[in-house]
């Protein structure tokens, strides 16, 4: 992969009808086999792609040498024929490094081919306010730490992908507005020139890739909520990400709920935000906001406290609403709550499921909750990386 060229931008190198295009392809497909369903055979393999053994095998040995593949002895018993040596994809070599720029935190993981997470770091920071250069600049040497870390264990990045909490205009690294942060037509790119491959996104957008990839199993079609002090949504159709034209689409928490409500970053009134997001749960709950307030608020909460019960109500119907017009609208088949608020579900779900219940004219959808919770956007961030190098181990080889 060329340093410095947009993720993904390898895979559409080159159309597939060509002899190097078909080797592409199908060396990808080794990659996603062995990964999805691995340790494999090499005739399990060509089993599972629908190529001969020989051709397989031929894949195999240049991925093997490539340092993307590694061969753990044979097969385990109780297959009929002489057992093959088992395939894994490698544990050191090609890693996905992630990030995420919170509104009061940073941090960044490294993520293997496996999926492994292998070194990880982050700092409890306010953002909010802080000019773009010296929050980038906060992030690279936490992305340096986490590097160093990972390529004391053989491993080597092979890009940096980055969640941000605002609107990415599609196929760019650019920051066109993020309302909590301040930040506005912000180039990442520009301003942090790592020389790896380089991918920015909406920090829920990442949230749904990784419950995509890493949740338990998930629909094809669902809507994921990422609530933490901001709210985001993506929207997963047929297994793919819904972008929307400027790639803008997803921004629930600035769907206004009572159009005379309160101020909204944004500029607008009675936004979401303004009544489900942390901070404004706090403040209807009357607490002061502090380093752990979704501990705080479920402390709380579990403890019986009815202030801070009457805010979760009150957020979790504003959910409810919110999300009505949503489901009306694109039919999910699941909405899925993701981010730090997930851990709040047992006091928000039955007054957004009420809401949900009263307004939706359908006959409905399921209401879970992700079990990757605020990991969501930086694991997905890691994971989009890897995904790239398994679409086209040749840009890595």
């Amino acid at each position: 992969m060329e340093r410095g060229r947009p993720l993904g931008a390898a895979r559409r190198a080159g159309p597939p009808d060509t002899q190097q295009g078909m080797r592409r392809r199908n060396l990808s497909r080794v990659m996603h086999a062995v990964a999805a369903h691995g340790p494999l055979s090499r005739a399990a393999v060509a089993a599972r792609i629908g190529l001969t053994r020989a051709a397989v095998s031929t894949l195999v040995d240049e991925l093997t040498r490539a340092g993307l593949l590694e061969e753990l002895g044979p097969e385990r018993p109780g297959r009929v024929g002489r057992p093959g040596s088992a395939l894994a994809v490698s544990a050191q070599g090609p890693a996905g490094v992630g990030a995420e720029v919170g509104v009061d935190h940073l941090a960044v993981c490294v993520v293997d081919l496996r999926g492994a997470v292998r070194a990880r770091a982050g700092r409890l920071v306010d953002n909010r306010g802080r000019a773009p250069r010296p929050v980038l600049c906060d992030l690279m040497s936490l992305v340096r730490q986490v590097i160093a870390e990972a390529e004391q264990e053989g491993l080597r990045p092979a890009g940096l992908a980055i969640a941000v909490p605002g609107l990415v205009a599609r196929d760019s690294h650019t920051v066109a507005r993020a309302p909590n942060l301040g930040w506005r037509d912000t180039d990442i790119g520009a301003l942090l020139p790592t020389g790896l491959p380089l991918v920015v996104d909406n920090e829920a957008n990442f949230g749904a890739l990784a419950e995509l990839w890493l949740g338990t199993a998930p629909p094809a079609d669902f809507l994921h909520v990422s609530a933490e002090i901001g709210i985001g949504a993506a929207l997963v159709v047929d297994g793919r990400l819904l972008r929307g034209t400027r790639g803008f689409a997803g921004e629930l928490g600035h769907v206004p709920v009572w159009p005379d409500g309160p101020k909204c970053p944004c500029g607008g009134r009675g936004c979401l935000e303004q009544y489900a997001g942390e901070e404004a749960v706090l403040r209807a709950a009357g607490l002061a906001p502090g380093t752990d307030r979704v501990g705080l608020l479920s402390t709380r909460a579990a403890e019986g406290d009815e202030s801070v019960r009457g805010a979760l109500r009150e957020a979790g119907t504003a959910l409810g609403i919110a999300l009505t017009g949503a489901v009306n609208l694109l039919d999910p088949r699941a909405v899925i709550l993701g981010g730090a608020l997930s851990r709040l579900a047992p006091w928000l779900l039955p007054y957004l499921e009420a809401e949900l219940g009263r307004r939706i004219t359908g006959p409905g959808c399921t209401v879970a909750v992700s079990r990757l919770g605020p990991d969501g956007p930086l694991l997905g961030a890691a994971h989009a990386v890897i995904r790239s190098v398994l679409d086209d181990p040749v840009g890595v080889a």
